[in-house]
């Protein structure tokens, strides 16, 4: 089957940027005579074909917002679309919620389905860094935005937190109590949050003059960020052979909770015998038998922010990164001895 020609091929053929193509499908008026001649042949060439219905509900006659993210289970996105929905009700719109439970298949579905419910926009968690489909909505009129993701382009916006410098400052945390062997539970390695936090992780060895593959770093990867994967992540972690780990980073407060369980299963004490740290700070996290010290993300303000990105109706797309906080709690402690 011959692939539909696509905003990219349009803006390939053209000479021009993707953005470009965008404006003289959405605002033509706003692209040079020239430029617009060129893009115009180019569709004309390729034959591409866009919902000029989209287009139209750009303009605001769609009541329904989508929301996508990859785990509608996970505490993270539910505080986050909780702020999501607070401010697509200020604009009188409803939201749409869907899962995609991380397979990019599913992803593309969804977003067909929002096209075709002539959706005001789209909130969304990309599976992965292919975020093509999104950039097509956009040319059909239908603005997108990226959250929990900062790998936004000059389509489609985003909003998201410092991955790496979250994970860096967890790590670091447990370096400064002389923690050396320390396991990471980490996602698939597809996934950017994955990456940008074992980035983080193996920055934070190397600010303090270790290297990470020599001084201690084991990483885990798993299939999926749930507390069952947290619980199998530390399983392999304590059947290891050679120095055990002191202290155990994990890629989200749910593996944090399925460490736990697991270390509790082995008789192995928290923060006695090994120290736990999680990511996100959901409620949960301050609530366990021993709370957990985790990396903070702004789950309010990244949901509210990014809904709002998607009704200012800006031509430039905007990409803003918060900060998240380091929250110290009794799930650490210094390794033994120190």
């Amino acid at each position: 089957m011959t692939r539909r020609p696509n905003i990219r091929d349009v803006a390939e053929t053209a000479g021009v940027s993707v953005g470009t193509v965008s404006h003289a499908l959405n605002h033509p008026e706003r692209v040079s005579p020239t430029t617009l001649d060129r893009i115009t042949q180019a569709i004309d060439d390729l034959g591409f074909v866009r919902n000029a219905t989209a287009r139209q509900l750009r303009r605001g006659s769609s009541p329904t917002v989508g929301v996508i993210v990859t785990e509608i289970s996970n505490p993270f996105f539910v505080e986050a679309a909780e702020a999501m929905e607070r401010r697509i009700r200020d604009e009188e719109c409803l939201m749409m919620l869907a899962s995609t439970h991380g397979d990019p298949t599913t992803e593309a579905r969804l977003l067909r389905h929002y096209q075709e419910q002539n959706v005001r926009g789209v909130l969304l968690t990309p599976v992965d860094d292919d975020i093509s489909a999104a950039e097509e909505l956009v040319a059909a009129g239908i603005p997108v935005v990226l959250f929990d993701d900062r790998h936004g382009s000059d389509l489609v916006s985003s909003v998201a937190s410092d991955d790496v410098d979250g994970a860096a400052s967890a790590v670091g945390h447990l370096l400064d109590l002389g923690h050396r062997r320390i396991g990471f539970l980490n996602g698939p390695p597809e996934i950017h949050q994955a990456r940008d936090r074992l980035t983080g992780a193996r920055e934070a060895y190397v600010r303090r003059g270790l290297d990470p593959d020599r001084d201690g770093l084991q990483v885990v990867h798993l299939p999926r960020f749930d507390a069952d994967a947290g619980a199998a992540g530390t399983a392999r972690l304590l059947r290891s052979g050679g120095e055990p780990c002191t202290a155990v980073f994990c890629a989200n407060d749910l593996m944090a909770v399925g460490a736990y369980r697991m270390l509790a299963q082995h008789d192995v004490a928290v923060p006695e015998q090994m120290s736990v740290v999680g990511y996100d700070d959901i409620t949960l996290a301050a609530q366990l038998n021993v709370p957990l010290t985790t990396v903070r993300q702004p789950m309010d303000r990244i949901g509210w922010t990014a809904a709002d990105l998607l009704f200012r109706g800006e031509d430039r797309t905007t990409h803003l990164l918060f900060q998240p906080e380091l929250v110290i709690r009794t799930s650490t402690a210094a390794v033994r001895g120190q």
